[in-house]
């Protein structure tokens, strides 16, 4: 399923809506005004929380939690030193971890599990500047990739301007 992100701009919190490539909205993201670190809730239309998205704000490094339904679904982490490429680490508990590599600041990179491409995120599809478009392949959890799109556009995009 391809989904269609576009950050509003001028907005308290980093609110925004994923929309399906329909353009219609799909989901909401509730960005947290004046909190310590980010923190995001993602939610159905209805208001339904599926996701909180919650910065690590001692860690070294931009590293994100996300909790579905009050447990760790995953944590999301920076790489630190990747000499040839940036990388950011999905740590899923169990088996399913995932890896997205390519170029973060421009909205070109790839989820992977594996040797497995299991979503890609890309602007190319575009014209608008802070439009780009995320590719989920069939039988994925589709919040859990959004989700971690979220978390890697706001360690690469941050609300000051500065890039981490």
């Amino acid at each position: 399923m391809r989904y269609v992100m576009r950050q509003k701009l001028l907005s308290w919190g980093d609110d925004f809506y994923v929309r399906d490539e329909q353009g219609r909205n799909v989901f909401f993201v509730d960005g947290k005004a004046f909190s310590f670190g980010d923190k995001l809730s993602f939610q159905d239309l209805a208001g339904h929380e599926l996701a909180f998205i919650k910065q690590k704000v001692l860690a070294l490094g931009a590293t994100y939690e996300i909790y579905r339904n009050g447990e760790l679904a995953a944590l999301v982490k920076k790489a630190l030193f990747a000499p040839f490429h940036h990388r950011f680490s999905v740590d899923i508990p169990g088996p399913d971890d995932l890896e997205a590599t390519g170029d973060f600041l421009d909205h070109e990179y790839a989820f992977r599990r594996g040797d497995n491409v299991v979503a890609t995120v890309s602007k190319r599809w575009f014209t608008f500047a802070d439009t780009y478009g995320i590719d989920i392949a069939d039988g994925e959890d589709d919040v859990l990739i959004l989700a971690s799109a979220v978390v890697v556009d706001q360690a690469c995009h941050p609300d000051d301007g500065k890039r981490h």
